[in-house]
């Protein structure tokens, strides 16, 4: 196939041109992103359908949290897929940076702010795929969605930020700002609608336009069932709905039910799901820790109530180009058609003609009654140009953009394809190289990687490539990138990369190396059980080092680094440099649960001790004390120094 490339043209487009460029460009499409660092996050998961929104401009975007010892992995199984591609959702999975307890997102503990922690980064992450222009995201179509803890950490983060957020699907989650133990305890009475709107701040006037899905399992016996009315009656408080008499029964056949509540407008929906534990209802043969497949699949009800009941996108229509023909006599360009706008409104034609140096001349004229155009080009200087027509209606609304290459002159005489700006990103045993291509003549057939175990061919966008090859032996590799155009000339390049292979083992073997401890036995053992798995050695702070595995769901201590870890050279010691020391003082138990300390018994005869120092704690499980941290992971007796 033909590929034809522009070589590194920066277009300044204007607004209509912009938004139509958001539909021009393709995505990387129906596949899943793995172990992305993105948005404050080392790790996210992103799936980008083929698919865009029936409404507004582009493709919907849906972060899920996890919930507690749950790895994001379990949801690459938890059919996500069908609701992105039905609806045309970009999903995005990230791993909690900022864990509590037994890898919870931290609801219960830090500042509630747009500038702290994790809430932060899941604002940073929806920005950063709304700017991404490869994923056509319309920022109307904002929501976030999350199980338990990721549920309650989901709710606060929109009424932080009630702006980014269009909407919210709020699974078995317990009520903002309740504790750690409202979660598996008594329910706890909370005022979500007074603590949303103080969260939300000078943000609050966006709850006007915002919705909120709220769903319980009803055969949960882990958070208390109370909430899914409280969070419910909260958010409707909070955006001045009143609740529907009626009650329909969602069904997604073979028994899999909900029970479905809705409020005025829709603006808030409360479900009850049938046949559901405490876990994500993924419907039909999904699985996964945490992943329940008897009941819907809650991931396509988000879709199908997100489309129906958003409130900031404008549902009128964008008009449509058709019977597009270009034709050119010496150095100018007429380009016909017709556009049409099922809403009736006026329209404006604009082509724009930019060339390899990125100098952009624009052509506007409005259709006739009948919606036809005639638009013809300045005369052109010799070069190759980026042809791009859109139709603009009077609501702002931007048709597809319809793009061809011309050449105005004689052909350039045969080169090969050019390579540069060349990269390799390494996550574990996989390597991703990307890079440059430009062909003068526009004709790049294809990109090829040769890695020491296989070739791959890129993906290639624009003047841009990428390929990634996983199972790749440790130690120092070599890749060789072609690029071949359709007359055979090629030119290639040699890139130098190390792979760090790990240490593999099970569960048991790790804690015998010392490379695991029993703090986090939990999750490892829901992951892997007695299978092997590998281990790498990351850098937390300082000298201080702890083995992971590659989403950082699985870890073990901080220790002293290893001669084998990135930037240190053998064993320096224990002790975290000098930093902010933060110190907490309280019964045992609690030190556990916020994941500053571990037990080695049961609750009635337990031994606790401080993660990273493994100091012993007095007073079993109510016994009192101080610990203090400079990094939040390696934790001492004792309060910080004065």
């Amino acid at each position: 196939m033909k590929i034809q490339l522009l070589h590194r043209v920066s277009v300044l487009l204007t607004g209509a041109l912009m938004a139509a460029s958001l539909l021009a460009i393709p995505a990387v499409a129906g596949s899943w992103q793995q172990n992305v660092n993105r948005g404050g996050f080392n790790n996210v998961h992103i799936y980008t359908p083929d698919s865009v929104s029936a409404i507004g401009q582009g493709r919907g975007l849906m972060l899920v949290l996890h919930g507690c010892t749950q790895s994001i992995n379990a949801y690459l199984t938890a059919n996500l897929e069908q609701a992105a591609d039905q609806y045309g959702l970009v999903i995005a999975v990230p791993d909690a940076m900022n864990k509590a307890g037994f890898g919870c997102w931290s609801y219960w503990q830090g500042t509630k702010s747009r500038n702290a922690g994790d809430y932060q980064n899941l604002i940073n992450l929806a920005n950063s795929l709304v700017a991404d222009v490869s994923y056509q995201i319309d920022p109307n179509q904002v929501y976030i969605a999350g199980l338990s803890s990721g549920a309650s950490f989901a709710n606060t983060t929109a009424c932080l930020a009630p702006d980014v957020f269009a909407g919210m699907g709020i699974s078995a989650g317990p009520s903002i700002g309740t504790s750690s133990s409202g979660a598996i305890g008594p329910c706890e009475t909370a005022n979500v609608a007074a603590r949303c709107a103080q969260y939300a701040g000078s943000f609050a006037s966006h709850f006007d336009t915002q919705i909120a899905s709220i769903a319980h399992g009803r055969n949960d016996t882990t958070v208390n069932q109370c909430y899914n009315e409280q969070n419910s009656n909260g958010m409707a408080t909070l955006y001045g709905v009143s609740q529907l008499s009626s009650e329909n029964l969602i069904s997604h056949g073979a028994g899999r039910t909900a029970d479905e509540i809705l409020w005025q407008d829709g603006r808030v929906s409360m479900l009850w799901l049938n046949n559901v534990d405490h876990a994500w209802s993924g419907g039909q043969d999904a699985s996964g820790a945490y992943i329940n497949s008897n009941g819907i699949n809650y991931a396509l009800y988000l879709g199908q109530y997100f489309l129906e009941h958003n409130q900031r996108v404008n549902r009128n229509s964008a008009p449509e180009l058709s019977d597009i023909s270009v034709s050119q006599q010496n150095s100018v360009v007429t380009v016909t058609g017709t556009a049409t706008d099922a809403d009736g409104d006026a329209m404006m034609i604009t082509a724009s003609f930019t060339d390899s140096l990125g100098l952009q001349q624009l052509v506007t004229d409005a259709p006739d009654a009948s919606g036809n155009f005639s638009l013809t080009s300045p005369v052109l200087a010799d070069d190759w140009y980026q042809l791009m027509l859109t139709a603009t209606d009077s609501e702002g609304l931007v048709s597809a953009a319809y793009t061809e290459q011309l050449l105005i002159g004689p052909p350039p005489p045969p080169v090969p394809p050019e390579l540069s700006d060349l990269a390799v990103a390494i996550a574990g045993q996989c390597a991703k190289v990307s890079g440059r291509v430009f062909d003068l003549n526009r004709d790049l057939d294809t990109v090829t990687v040769a890695f020491s175990n296989g070739t791959v061919t890129a993906s290639v966008e624009g003047d841009l490539f990428s390929a990634q090859q996983c199972q790749l032996a440790g130690g120092e590799q070599s890749a060789v990138i072609t690029a071949t155009d359709l007359e055979g000339l090629f030119s290639a390049e040699l890139v130098s990369f190390t792979i760090d292979a790990g240490q593999s083992g099970t569960l048991d073997q790790h804690i015998s190396a010392g490379r695991l401890d029993y703090t986090n036995y939990a999750n490892c053992y829901l992951q892997y059980g007695t299978a092997s798995f590998v281990l790498r050695e990351h850098v937390i702070t300082g000298d201080q080092c702890r083995w992971q595995n590659d989403d950082g769901s699985c870890f073990g201590p901080a220790q002293s680094c290893s001669g084998a870890a990135p930037g240190h050279g053998g064993d320096q010691g224990g002790t975290p440099p000098p930093g902010d020391c933060v110190a907490f003082t309280t019964n045992n138990y609690s030190h556990k649960v916020a994941g500053r300390a571990y037990s080695t018994g049961n609750f009635f005869v337990p031994d606790y001790f401080a993660n990273g120092s493994n100091a012993a704690m007095a007073g079993s499980t109510w016994g009192v004390t101080t610990l203090s941290s400079y990094d939040g992971s390696y934790w001492e007796l004792g309060a910080c120094p004065q």
